[in-house]
Formats: C-alpha cells, sequence, structure tokens
C-alpha cells in the first residue's frame, strides 16, 4: 500500500525559535478560529494532561524533546539523547517530518497524523491523547519551525496548554496558536499502541499509520492493528483487503479468505483482492472458486492482471 508523505520541501524540518516577542507581534492582530457548536457542548471545558512529562527544549532539539515526552507518556523508555541521532538533522538545523513518524516506530508505537482543525485537536486532548505539533513562529518567508506537545485547554477562555521550548506549562490563546499552526498547514500527530486507534483519526491517515507500521514490523505485528482499523471502519475495503494479508501471514487463511471476500464485496473493482482471494482459493484447491476470482482479477485494469493470468492458465493446464 502506498504511503503518503508529508507536505512541502518547507516543511521538512523544525527546530527552537528562541524569540517569542516575535510570535507576539505577528499575531496580535489573529483571529480566534471558530469551534463546532459539537465542540463546545460535547468536550469538557477544560482539559490538561498533568502526567505528560517535560523535557526543555535546548537550542534545535524541539523534535527529540517532544518525542521524548509523549513516548514515556506512553510508558516507553527514551530519552532526549537517545532520541537525537534518530532524529536531528545537523545539516538542516532540526528534525524531519518523516523521521519523526519513523522514530515512533522504531519504539513499537503508532503514529497517527490528525485532521489539522481546532476541534479535532481539542477532541484528541479530551480523550486524553497528548499531541505533537508543528508550528512556525515567524513569517512563512522566514519561517522559524518549532515543535510543541499539546497538552489541555480552557475552552472558557480560548486558551491552549502546551509543553514548549523550555517552558513546562506554556499557554496560549486559540487565536495566536493557530496563526502559526495554520503557517504548518495545521500539522500533527497522535502516538498509540498497536491494536489501538485513537478517537477522532480519519479513515484515510488511520491506514497511512497503520501501512507505515506494517512496512517497520511486518504484517504480523500489524494485525491487531488492522483488526482495530476494520471494527471502526467496517466498509473500508482497503482495511478489509489489508486485514487479509495480515490474517494469512499469522497463517489464517480460513480468515483471510473471509477478508478477502469481505473486500471484494465493499468494491467489486479491487482487482488486488480478487488476485489474492484467487490464490489462496487455488492453494485450498477450490478450483471453481479460485477460477471466477482469477477472471475478475484479470478483467480489471491493473498491475495484478498478468498475475491472475498466468495463475488461470496453471488452472487450466
Amino acid at each position: 500500500m502506498n504511503k503518503v508523505f508529508l507536505k512541502s520541501k518547507t516543511l521538512s524540518y523544525a527546530r527552537l525559535a528562541g524569540v517569542f516577542i516575535l510570535l507576539l507581534l505577528l499575531t496580535a492582530c489573529a483571529r480566534n478560529p471558530v469551534l463546532l457548536q459539537s465542540t463546545y457542548s460535547d468536550l469538557p471545558p477544560q482539559v490538561e494532561l498533568q502526567s505528560v512529562p517535560f523535557y526543555a527544549q535546548t537550542e534545535f532539539q524541539c523534535g527529540p524533546a517532544t518525542l521524548a515526552m509523549v513516548l514515556n507518556h506512553q510508558g516507553i523508555e527514551a530519552d532526549v539523547d537517545q532520541l537525537i541521532p534518530q532524529v536531528f538533522l545537523p545539516e538542516r538545523d532540526g528534525s524531519v517530518q518523516p523521521e519523526m513518524l519513523a522514530t515512533v516506530r522504531r519504539y513499537e508505537q503508532l503514529a497517527f497524523p490528525i485532521r489539522g482543525t481546532m476541534d479535532t485537536l481539542l477532541g484528541h486532548l479530551a480523550a486524553g491523547d497528548p499531541v505533537v505539533v508543528m508550528q512556525n513562529l515567524s513569517l512563512p518567508i522566514y519561517p522559524m519551525w518549532h515543535y510543541a506537545v499539546a497538552i489541555g485547554y480552557d475552552i472558557p477562555n480560548e486558551t491552549l496548554i502546551m509543553r514548549s521550548g523550555e517552558i513546562e506549562r506554556h499557554t496560549l490563546s486559540f487565536s495566536r496558536f493557530d496563526a502559526t499552526w495554520a503557517r504548518t498547514e495545521r500539522w500533527g500527530f497522535v502516538v498509540a499502541d498497536p491494536g489501538t486507534l485513537p478517537q477522532g483519526i480519519t479513515a484515510r491517515n488511520a491506514l497511512e499509520a497503520i501501512s507505515a507500521y506494517e512496512e517497520s514490523h511486518g504484517p504480523v505485528a500489524a494485525l491487531s492493528s488492522w483488526q482495530a482499523f476494520n471494527e471502526r471502519y467496517p466498509g473500508n475495503a482497503l482495511g478489509r483487503f489489508a486485514l487479509g494479508n495480515a490474517l494469512y501471514a499469522d497463517q489464517q487463511p480460513e480468515k483471510a479468505r473471509e477478508a478477502f471476500t469481505q473486500a471484494t464485496d465493499i468494491d467489486p473493482m479491487m482487482g488486488a483482492a480478487w488476485l489474492n482471494l484467487g490464490l489462496l482459493s487455488l492453494q485450498q484447491e477450490r478450483f471453481d472458486a479460485a477460477r471466477k476470482a482469477l477472471e475478475n482479477a484479470a478483467s480489471i485494469e491493473g498491475s495484478w492482471q498478468e498475475q491472475a493470468r498466468l495463475a488461470l492458465e496453471s488452472i487450466n493446464r
């Protein structure tokens, strides 16, 4: 499954900005983001995740420090010094976004990109998930990239609470935060254990996160996450297809066959699912079922056609 990499080259790294006065000047006229009515009615008015640890972010090391905070919150032993060589790129004076996510996966955790809205950010915090956010504390033409960890909010006072820079409890108005967050296309992510799917994660972002984890650790390690995905999104054909692959790798061919069948029921034009269903049926000597599935795969344009045709020829022989 193809993985969509993140954003433009201008967002490729982040570093600690030392001058917050510039932030105040740039955002003095910023407007508060308009929140959904459901945010006011469904979320608690104040939340603060005080259990999130704090590591002061020295110059150019805000990426490793934010990762240490969220990983430690997950119960993972990782300190800033261990994370610096994994994330920090001296030639870029900071940490690139793909390496931030990849480092989370190295510690056998999943990194889920979030939908870039204030409502979603507040929802994650209300659910107990600290959020790594990326800000640009300067002008777009002269960026000052910075990572921080959002740990809470106060809706009546329109204030966000963060672990940021050398400040353990940094408060910022919604308007000032959103102005700096918007300059990074509102990039952020949450960390979760395998087999869990945080609330508020879109199907697309979940597919991306679990697929990336599977690339690092293999389909068996990703099985519980695909199961959680399919519980949340039962009508997603890609999720059923990925679940079938993981079940097959886990030596559960009957359940894999069921998942591939469900994928083709949801999306009859998914040639890859027809191919895998046909090949699995062929292994099980279900020749009629194999022929039907492979004929469907061969009739749908895509990279799977040639393999489906070869498998059909083997049946005919």
